[in-house]
């Protein structure tokens, strides 16, 4: 968050001054609000259940719906590129790292830009590159051989949960979700939780730079999902994102439409917001709408502190 400059000279500017160190103080919902009402209103009336965690760095969230459990869907690549940032980064571990892929690390019936290109794999790749295919095209191949190269998910499950952030599960990879479709609800968080662990990582505390900035890069380079949050935001709006997508049961209901991220504002602060819905009986354009709907609001007004 910007910081206030101290103002000494005019006891004008002092009660101003210390007005605005009240004002920093309040929690979020207090400063704000309105905002949880004009969220609540946008999801009045659709056939799904949504979630919501707006989070300014060093304030308590203001959340709706946060007492569920959301299936994370892709959202969870971004808790799995935590952990391979650590595990790089505690190894000594360069991103230029190579990895060698074959045809048998491929599934054929699930979203993979990395198979499109290369059909019958036997290729090396960098973990960088890997990271590229699983966070900013949401490859699920990709994915689960990043997973394989770090353990598993109890390794991502336990890494997160070793910074603080509760109420979240990381349990199945991409292959055993397409295996077995209540394996969907095995990921899944609050979304209070996923925004704390955006904020945390925002923070710029867990990562020295080099690997820092490699992540940042990734997510403000998402590709996925461009009519959700950052349908709701100003073009020149800087947003880092995560974004993730459920099946449908054989009755139309999507498992959720997700995205998860944080946006510069055009004087440098900045805040992390989640959007997670719940087995919804809308559209994808009525999923996403919400949601890019929900990021307008949430810009707009703390753009207008």
């Amino acid at each position: 968050m910007k910081q206030i400059p101290f103002l000494r000279h005019s006891s004008g500017k002092q009660l101003l001054f210390l007005a605005a160190l009240l004002c920093v103080a309040l929690p979020l919902r207090a400063q704000y609000p309105l905002l949880e009402q004009k969220i609540k209103e946008v999801t009045q009336g659709k056939q799904a259940t949504v979630g919501v965690a707006v989070k300014i760095p060093g304030k308590e969230a203001i959340t709706v719906n946060n007492e569920i459990e959301y299936p994370t869907m892709s959202v969870f690549k971004f808790h799995l590129a935590l952990a391979v940032t650590d595990h790089l980064e505690r190894n000594n571990l360069s991103p230029q790292t190579t990895v060698h892929i074959q045809k048998s690390d491929l599934m054929h019936d699930t979203y993979s830009p990395l198979r499109d290109k290369y059909p019958e794999a036997d290729i090396t790749l960098t973990l960088q590159e890997l990271l590229y295919y699983t966070v900013s095209l949401s490859d699920n191949n990709t994915c689960d051989i990043l997973f394989r190269y770090i353990g598993g998910t109890e390794k991502v499950d336990s890494y997160i949960r070793s910074l603080g952030i509760e109420k979240f599960s990381i349990a199945a990879t991409e292959e055993e979700m397409h295996a077995y479709f209540p394996n969907q609800f095995l990921n899944w968080t609050a979304p209070s939780a996923a925004a704390e662990l955006m904020e945390l990582f925002l923070s710029g505390n867990l990562f020295t730079p080099p690997y820092q900035e490699l992540l940042y890069t990734l997510l403000t380079e998402t590709q996925t999902g461009l009519n959700k949050l950052k349908a709701g935001l100003p073009e020149d709006v800087i947003l880092g994102h995560k974004t993730g997508s459920g099946m449908r049961t054989p009755e139309g209901v999507k498992v959720a439409d997700n995205d998860l991220g944080f946006v510069v504002l055009p004087d440098g602060r900045s805040y992390c917001i989640g959007v997670f819905v719940k087995e919804s009986g809308e559209d994808d354009e009525t999923n996403a709408a919400m949601i890019a709907e929900i990021s307008r609001i949430v810009y707009e007004t703390l753009q207008g502190e």
